[in-house]
């Protein structure tokens, strides 16, 4: 490969096709730019004192072997639904900020049980402001133990207030920015797979970084594997799910949705030291209202043509909002209501935060 010159694609792919890959690859966002413009889009850098990726990257590989079903965990989590879209760093190493934001954002939908919680945090102040006070910059890249130290004692805009644009910058937000501030009250440590799996099953989503080789550039889908050309880098990413069939971890990437799997893309347990360690956010606690309304019926339904926006009148309580973390699991609880209010049948309605998300049918 040229010295800056795009990813040969063709070349990959007959590799992957040689050893029986578990992953697919082909002409990405990513492939198509040069070497530099490709090592601007990472950005993990271990400080001094912090195992390098090298040495991250042999021990996941030994631990590996050991990542079966745990005992207590469920065997799949996806938390897909609880994340915010893909977003684009762009030619910016600002990974850590876009891991981290994402882990905050995801752990509150997934505390609150509402993938649709209004939330959505300043990636720009967390690293133009904090990252570019503790000296980095988007050539450098940041840590995540210095963002979560930074989302913790001096927190986070809202997106509106400092929204985000590629480039190094000045830190600017809005005027009533302390009055918009948002922090988490702690972050933990995931230093084995058995509490990164629990962490996600119980808590939310989790930082992860790892090993960036050529390859991954033009991950289309599958569980990526390395299996050729150099390395790049470190990255940062936002963790959000697990699945023990695949022997892979879920995670939602900051490369905008023409990259890899719209955006997402899932790695093999033990892969270029994704597992090494992550690291969850704790969030001030939030007050989950989950009430059974018992034996009501249903007199109406109105649904628009727009994902997941749909209501139901419960004879009692009023309109409320229908759930469903999938576009499928709305449709089922949006078509189970407009079956009851068709035949008039009593239902018990499970309302979260004052949204339907669960039905029983007498």
């Amino acid at each position: 490969m040229a010295a800056d010159s795009s990813v040969d694609v063709t070349a990959i792919q007959a590799t992957l096709a040689a050893e029986g890959a578990s992953w697919t690859a082909g002409e990405t966002s990513m492939s198509v730019l040069s070497t530099q413009e490709r090592r601007i889009r990472l950005g993990a850098d271990p400080p001094d004192g912090v195992a390098s990726f090298e040495d991250r990257e042999e021990a996941a590989a030994a631990h590996a072997f050991g990542a079966g079903v745990s005992a207590g965990a469920p065997s799949k989590v996806d938390l897909t639904p609880y994340v915010q879209p893909i977003r684009n760093q762009g030619a910016c190493g600002s990974c850590v900020s876009f891991g981290t934001i994402a882990t905050m954002e995801g752990t509150a939908r997934f505390g609150a049980r509402d993938p649709n919680l209004a939330i959505d945090l300043s990636e720009a102040q967390l690293f133009y402001c904090h990252a570019k006070a503790d000296g980095r910059t988007c050539s450098t890249g940041w840590w995540p133990d210095r963002a979560l130290d930074a989302v913790r004692d001096k927190g986070v805009v809202d997106e509106a207030c400092f929204p985000y644009t590629a480039g190094d910058q000045e830190c600017r937000t809005c005027a009533d920015a302390d009055e918009r501030t948002s922090k988490i009250t702690a972050w933990k440590h995931l230093g084995s797979i058995e509490e990164m799996k629990d962490w996600l099953a119980t808590a939310g989503p989790a930082v992860g970084c790892f090993k960036v080789y050529d390859d991954f550039f033009a991950y289309k889908t599958g569980v990526y594997r390395h299996q050729t050309g150099a390395a790049a880098g470190g990255h940062c990413v936002c963790i959000i799910g697990y699945d023990d069939n695949q022997r892979a971890w879920i995670a939602k990437n900051s490369w905008g949705t023409t990259w890899g799997d719209g955006g997402f893309f899932r790695i093999g347990y033990g892969e270029c030291g994704i597992d090494f360690e992550m690291w969850g956010v704790d969030l001030p606690e939030t007050q989950i209202d989950d009430v059974w309304l018992k034996r009501k019926q249903v007199s109406g339904t109105w649904a628009v043509a727009e994902p997941r926006n749909s209501s139901a009148f419960v004879v009692g309580s009023g309109w409320k909002n229908v759930g469903g973390g999938t576009d499928a699991e709305h449709l089922a609880l949006l078509t189970t209501l407009q079956s009851a209010r068709a035949s008039k049948t009593a239902v018990d309605v499970r309302l979260v935060n004052d949204r339907i998300v669960e039905v029983y049918v007498y």
